[in-house]
């Protein structure tokens, strides 16, 4: 997800502030008793998807409620809140956020005014706060001084390994990985479904952003591979069963460019040349694909030149 694209929808998403009981509930698919997904579209992020592009959703206890990602803008965010509130009336203890990327954070705010503790990997506060300066700058210019000052909300509850948290009756586990997609990446695994949350470790049909690093994504992949999991909710994509079949498609494409990296390396090439050169082949297989296959080489080249 790119900064400067998103600044531009938060000027206009936080223009027009709505509250949860005016917002038009999001659209949610029940993909197992209890646990609810609303499917992001394969766009970029603009005003009118209002930075909806990311899978988010939520889980019903008996006691509670937790938010897995919160949504691309406040609005959305208002929009999720609008969609629990038709599902059950029971307090929101949680707001759980994969990593630090706008699409899965910014509907934090919406979620301020309920009983909710914000759950993020130990990293997420730097990447967030390391970011928000260009949020915030963005916005004022527009609205002035001061008009952004509640606009992010940083996660306190921070996770290092592996904690579980109830929601009556309702485990949820929550598990924190290395670098992988970002620094700062976790997944939540609904015991009772065996629903897992992949955040943006896993992208289908969406072209995968690296953002962290190629191998600690390859190693992410091998982890994941071992937990069993009924479905898998992906960051990007749709909502799909057979597992761990679903980490084929990126596990590929990453493979594919390590190795093609690792061979440009040793023969001298540039990454200019690594960028203009390696990956098309894969184009075919995925949405947004020149979007980000020129940045994905970038990260890697960067990264394996240095082996």
């Amino acid at each position: 997800m790119r900064i400067r694209a998103f600044i531009v929808i938060l000027l206009a998403v936080f223009a027009a502030p709505l509250r949860a009981e005016e917002s038009n509930p999001l659209p949610v698919e029940e993909v197992a008793p209890g646990v609810y997904v609303h499917h992001g579209v394969h766009e970029e992020a603009t005003v009118a998807n209002q930075g909806g592009i990311a899978n988010i959703g939520f889980v019903i206890g008996d006691a509670a409620v937790a938010v897995i990602d919160s949504g691309g803008s406040p609005m959305e965010g208002k929009a999720l809140l609008a969609a629990i509130r038709q599902k059950t009336q029971l307090p929101i203890r949680y707001v759980i956020n994969t990593h630090f990327h706008p699409d899965h954070v910014m509907g934090n705010a919406a979620f301020v005014g309920e009983p909710a503790e914000f759950i993020g990997h130990k990293n997420l506060p730097m990447g967030l706060l390391s970011r928000r300066d260009s949020y915030v700058a963005g916005y004022e210019v527009v609205f002035g001084a001061g008009s952004a000052k509640d606009a992010i909300v940083v996660p306190s509850h921070l996770v290092s390994g592996t904690e579980t948290i109830d929601l009556g009756h309702r485990a949820l586990e929550i598990r924190a990985f290395p670098t992988a997609h970002t620094d700062s990446d976790l997944i939540v695994i609904d015991q009772a479904s065996k629903t897992l949350f992949a955040g943006d470790l896993v992208f289908l049909e969406r072209t995968p952003a690296v953002d962290g690093s190629i191998l600690g994504w390859l190693k992410a992949i091998d982890t994941l591979r071992g937990i069993p999991a009924a479905r898998v909710v992906p960051g990007h994509g749709p909502v799909t069963a057979p597992w761990p079949a679903a980490l084929d498609p990126e596990q590929a494409y990453f493979a594919l460019l390590v190795r093609d990296i690792r061979k440009l390396i040793a023969a001298g090439g540039s990454l200019q040349q690594a960028t203009d050169t390696i990956g098309p082949t894969e184009r075919g297989h995925w949405l947004l694909f020149d979007s980000y296959n020129a940045r994905n080489v970038t990260a890697a080249y960067t990264e394996l030149e240095w082996e």
